[in-house]
């Protein structure tokens, strides 16, 4: 018994210095990234974990439901895309063609209610919000410095020379390693720490911005500090007066909060239909029932890559925080995010295809040069869809 005592006494010190060396070192948020995954049965951030966080509410108005197309719900799934959803564990699945809901299906319990996590794809809604802002006079341009908002960068040498554009297209320069399974990273403490604003205003810059594409999640955050700062708003009412309320989205959606500021590189909840509103408000180049609620040049240059961007011969895969594939047939452009979140736009076909689920396909397809479960799901849709003589 007393060997016992002993060995849970040991076991509580050591515990207690491991836990205080975290704290003393930097690294607490490691705590809050333990208790919220690994305690949790998961090993890393998940879809449904916005009650662990603070969160705005991104309030939505009068509800403008999808029309249904004509053969809604008619369409089978092919069997190799049935597979490739449910064995990745889809929880929603959503096509829409011509503006109508065409097919929807969920799985494990959830419905075109059910909020889960965007993670990376938040950061295309924020680039759209910054369009919005320059539209509005709040900001310049892409071209603007960042240190009119940021002076926390003006003694930096290479922050300095950063751009609004530089950010969104990620060629910032940023001095940042974007990991999502390692808890010693800079990722990770921006997703579990107590101010990721402080976090950020700390860090540096290691290199000249206008470089090559390096995607850096650190540079969305960035975004949205001076989106903050200049337009004196939370983002989620920003969101919500400018996009969720004119667009008629059906449901509340909440952005998790890190000390008062939106994590907007990743963490806003909504639904199939309401994330397929933001995919048909760039296919339709910025307009909704007639209002234009985004400049159309300004999707247009969401869409396009920067020509210095990409080394010779390397895909152009990405403009400004939208990613694209402009070789593929049919060529599409499209929202990402971690475990597979995905709001792919095919223009061709007039088709916004949504994804939602727990894990991603990750396997080589041996095409393409984004994630091989966005080659599935526009495959196999437009195949289906050519059968079916819905499409041409």
């Amino acid at each position: 018994m007393k060997k016992t005592c002993k060995f849970i006494l040991v076991f509580a010190a050591i515990l207690l210095l491991a836990v205080g060396g975290l704290y003393i070192t930097g690294h607490g948020y490691i705590i809050s990234a333990v208790r919220f995954t690994y305690l949790k049965g998961y090993t890393t951030a998940h879809i449904d974990d916005h009650p662990y966080f603070t969160n705005h509410v991104i309030k939505a108005g009068t509800p403008q439901f999808w029309p249904l197309h004509e053969k809604f719900n008619q369409v089978q799934l092919t069997d190799t895309l049935r597979k490739e959803l449910e064995d990745y564990r889809s929880t929603g699945f959503g096509v829409f063609h011509d503006g109508k809901l065409l097919y929807e299906e969920y799985w494990d319990g959830y419905s075109d209610q059910s909020l889960t996590n965007s993670f990376s794809m938040a950061k295309t809604v924020t680039t759209m919000l910054v369009g919005k802002a320059i539209e509005q006079g709040y900001i310049q341009s892409l071209d603007q410095l960042i240190t009119d908002f940021l002076p926390e960068f003006r003694d930096d040498p290479f922050g300095r020379l950063c751009t609004i554009g530089h950010l969104s297209a990620m060629r910032s320069g940023f001095d940042w390693s974007e990991e999502y399974y390692s808890p010693f990273n800079p990722t990770t403490e921006a997703y579990y720490g107590k101010d990721i604003e402080q976090m950020l205003l700390k860090r540096q810059f290691s290199s000249r911005p206008g470089g090559l594409f390096k995607y850096l999640s650190a540079n969305t955050q960035l975004l949205a500090i001076i989106l903050k700062r200049t337009t004196g708003k939370n983002l989620a009412d920003y969101l919500s007066e400018e996009f969720w309320q004119p667009m008629g989205m059906e449901y509340d959606a909440l952005w998790t909060v890190s000390a008062g500021l939106e994590k907007s590189f990743c963490c806003l909840h909504t639904n199939v239909r309401d994330y397929a509103k933001l995919g048909q408000l760039l296919l339709q180049k910025g307009n909704w029932n007639g209002r234009q609620l985004l400049d159309s040049a300004f999707v247009e240059r969401m869409i396009t890559t920067d020509d210095d961007a990409f080394e010779p011969g390397e895909p152009r895969k990405y403009g400004y925080s939208v990613w694209l594939d402009e070789v593929h047939q049919p060529a599409f452009f499209a929202f990402l995010g971690h475990l597979g979140q995905r709001i792919i736009v095919v223009p061709d076909h007039n088709l916004v295809i949504v994804r939602l689920g727990k894990t991603d396909d990750k396997r080589p397809l041996g095409k393409g040069h984004l994630d091989t479960d966005t080659y599935y799901y526009v495959d196999e849709v437009v195949g289906m869809l050519s059968q079916l003589q819905i499409i041409e």
